[in-house]
């Protein structure tokens, strides 16, 4: 596939506004959800705990029976306890995406208006049951004519308008949202606004495809990249609402004791991890925007294999100087005066304080990040400490922070079970990347300066 078609598509991810009877039906079944949601804490009023513990447990339920826009929204929830509280991420945790796959009817009629014929002519062989479905998408396993074994993901029928009505229902909430002090400092509108942008780019799967070649291309430029792999895209058989890629068999990141068992070295798998968040988000601006378990294997190599690339995350170039400034002055100069700048040139602090007193707290926060093996943190209190500096200092996060801070959070996860006793800044590879990295940033920054 050319060039010229595989970049293409990256401004055309947007979803056409619902006329508003088609929003107002959407209103009435959400307020219809938000009505049983009530009922069901009614009657369960009279048992243990607070009235906000007995709605918090309501509401999974409630996301989950409005549907798949809200089922997305509450597993960023689930993800994010340092942005929505660990009490709440707590409860969306066991919220599921699973559904019962689309008619098969309906999937041959995607396939012909997406690739011109039916499933049985375009494969060797196609299961037509999907070994995997949920809300937005199902998948399927196949076989090419030329023999390779492929994955077929198919987009669920119908799903652009009601996703469409859902997103317009929840920026209207956003904006009352941001009337109360915690809407505002978690910018509840970009938020949303994020969560819209990454949900159209999600039900576009050329740019799911596109962004798994760039992101590969990236890694496999440094030698650190060598335990990195991606799926290969079949671009005569990808379209908006159809993805077919290799199929390869792995372990999961998180089964340590199979990893163990085949010998692997869980120290390499961890840098690997690090190296494609810092190289990808720091470097290029383009990183991996959904790196939980599911989406993490190992191959018989030893390599990471990344699947799905619906989420993707994109820094500019101003936002990711600055955030490579904030990493160097944290983590390797400890210049915590200078790392308190940084955040202020991010345009992120609402409320001003000495800078002697700034500087203390964020030496308080960092100097366990460089002291302490990664087996004795805890990466709980290390959020709680997070949520009490940006209450402190009124802190409006860049919505792309947010998005790779979580990202950390699940590599932190993979480092803890897999390299616990590995210190990060005292491995002289990496040390050695961040070291170039950051000479290489310097001279970037200086040299724009002088243009």
């Amino acid at each position: 596939m050319s060039a010229t078609r595989k970049t293409q598509h990256r401004d055309i991810a947007r979803l056409d506004r619902v006329p508003l009877p088609v929003e107002a039906a959407r209103v009435g079944a959400t307020g219809w959800q938000v009505t049983r949601t009530g009922a069901r804490v009614l009657g369960n009023i009279t048992g243990r705990g607070s009235l906000q513990q007995k709605i918090l447990k309501q509401v999974p339920q409630t996301f989950a029976d409005l549907g798949p826009t809200y089922v997305k929204f509450g597993q960023i929830i689930a993800s994010s306890p340092g942005a929505f509280g660990e009490q709440l991420s707590k409860e969306f945790r066991g919220l599921l995406d699973r559904v019962p796959p689309a008619d098969a009817k309906e999937v041959h009629k995607l396939f012909l208006e997406e690739l011109g014929d039916e499933p049985s002519k375009l494969f060797k062989s196609f299961d037509t049951r999907p070994f995997a479905s949920a809300s937005i998408a199902q998948v399927h396993y196949a076989t090419l004519h030329s023999g390779e074994e492929v994955v077929v993901k198919i987009q669920r029928p119908g799903i652009r308008r009601r996703v469409a009505a859902d997103l317009q229902i929840l920026k209207r909430g956003a904006r009352l949202v941001e009337f109360a002090k915690l809407g505002q400092r978690l910018s509840a509108q970009d938020v949303v606004a994020d969560f819209a942008d990454n949900l159209a780019e999600e039900l576009d799967f050329r740019l799911e495809a596109q962004s798994m070649d760039a992101w590969v291309s990236h890694m496999h430029a440094s030698p650190l990249g060598k335990n990195i792999r991606v799926p290969q895209v079949y671009w005569d058989l990808t379209s908006e609402k159809v993805l077919t890629m290799e199929r390869i068999q792995g372990t999961r990141i998180d089964d340590v004791a199979a990893i163990r068992k085949k010998g692997f070295d869980g120290t390499e798998l961890v840098k690997a991890l690090l190296f494609s968040v810092f190289e990808g988000g720091l470097r290029h601006g383009l990183f991996h925007g959904d790196l939980h378990a599911g989406n993490l294997y190992v191959d018989d190599d030893g390599k990471i294999v990344f699947f799905d690339f619906g989420i993707m995350g994109r820094i500019d170039p101003r936002t990711r100087w600055l955030l490579r400034e904030l990493v160097y002055a944290l983590l390797v100069k400890k210049d915590h005066a200078a790392a308190g700048k940084i955040v202020v040139l991010m345009g992120a602090v609402g409320t001003m304080k000495p800078e002697d007193e700034a500087a203390k707290d964020l030496e308080k926060f960092a100097t366990p990040l460089t002291m302490s093996t990664l087996g004795d943190m805890s990466y709980a209190e290390i959020g709680k400490q997070l949520s009490t500096l940006a209450e402190a200092y009124d802190v409006k996060l860049p919505r792309e922070l947010v998005l790779i801070g979580k990202q950390f959070l699940y590599v932190e996860r993979y480092m803890k079970l897999l390299a616990p006793k590995w210190q990060m800044m005292n491995d002289p590879q990496l040390t050695g990347y961040f070291a170039n990295f950051m000479v290489e940033v310097s001279r970037e920054h200086k040299d724009e300066l002088e243009v």
